[in-house]
């Protein structure tokens, strides 16, 4: 039986490129406000820890900000991809780290915050990635959470999830921002700070960019096609298949 490790391998490592690349992760509101977020909060001589960086667009937007910023992620072909990103754009406070996020090398109390994006959903175990963030944390830390946020209703989040799933099989769960801000607090965070927005996904190019099998392209689309009205208007279905979702973001302090 495939693991869970083993799954997200197979999807991410030949996709690095595709990552560097894609315009929902190389841009968005997130980027710049998380940026100034940092900037305004921390001193510039901050480390931070990038928790399921990917191809790296995070860690590129956050690192003038600070002295230091790891970039870490279990797929070593994402991690090729952000030293070779980082040294084209001259950021030499960026670092890598091949990890997990249930399961940190690092000492505690090590970094003045960590930071994530687009990830989470990927994870096997949240609450011991939270936890890991907590330890890692220095005393007064901060942590900086974006992701997709899970439809409130059941009946579109049972929905949206299948979506999810059948495009990628390393998918695990969309939180909503009730099941977040419960993970977060029993983690030892006060959420200081929350923003929303939508976010357009093209068709198209979402399932290139994780190689949706085509047999799987074609249940989404059934799937899409079935569901009810108030499904259709929850995610704001386009006659080729692309949709809206939410994006979240939570600026979170580490409590003691």
């Amino acid at each position: 039986m495939t693991t869970h490790e083993e799954s997200v391998h197979r999807q991410f490592d030949p996709q690095a490129q595709a990552y560097l690349n894609s315009a929902v992760h190389a841009q968005g509101p997130d980027l710049r406000a998380a940026h100034e977020r940092v900037a305004r909060t921390l001193s510039g001589q901050s480390a931070g820890l990038d928790l399921g960086c990917g191809a790296g667009h995070l860690s590129f937007a956050l690192a003038p900000a600070v002295v230091r910023m790891v970039a870490a992620d279990p797929s070593a072909s994402m991690l090729a991809t952000v030293a070779q990103a980082a040294h084209a754009r001259g950021l030499a406070q960026v670092e890598t780290a091949q990890t997990h996020a249930e399961s940190l090398p690092f000492q505690a109390a090590a970094f003045s915050f960590v930071a994530s994006r687009y990830s989470a959903h990927h994870w096997r175990d949240v609450p011991a990635a939270l936890r890991e963030a907590h330890r890692v944390t220095a005393p007064g830390g901060y942590l900086l959470m974006i992701d997709v946020i899970g439809p409130a209703d059941p009946l579109v989040d049972t929905h949206f999830q299948t979506l999810e799933l059948l495009r990628d099989t390393s998918h695990v769960r969309d939180y909503s921002d009730r099941e977040w801000r419960a993970m977060l607090a029993d983690a030892g965070y006060a959420v200081l700070d929350e923003q929303s927005w939508p976010v357009r996904l093209e068709f198209a190019s979402w399932v290139q960019r994780i190689r949706t099998p085509m047999a799987n392209v074609s249940m989404i689309r059934t799937l899409q096609q079935g569901a009810s009205s108030e499904v259709s208007a929850a995610l704001a279905y386009e006659e080729d298949g692309s949709f809206t979702m939410r994006t979240g973001m939570y600026w979170c302090q580490r409590c003691d």
